[in-house]
């Protein structure tokens, strides 16, 4: 769980870069970051938007262990 520190941080990158905020909670590659991505292209509005909603509402924690685990078949 992110602290309220970080999680502050993060909206205000989000606001300036909205990539970038994303990128610190999810990484680079993950699908978050490409949406973002591509609206922030769009549009630099939406791009914020969805960057705030992806920082403040989805958590990173129930997604890492499925990142994290390896293929079997």
């Amino acid at each position: 769980m992110a602290t309220r520190c970080e999680v502050f941080c993060e909206i205000l990158i989000a606001i300036l870069l909205p990539p970038l905020g994303v990128c610190f909670r999810h990484g680079c590659c993950s699908v978050e970051f490409c949406i973002c991505l591509l609206l922030t292209i769009l549009g630099y509005i939406p791009g914020i938007i969805y960057a705030l909603y992806v920082i403040v509402f989805v958590e990173r924690d129930q997604y890492d262990i499925d990142y994290r685990r390896p293929l079997q078949p």
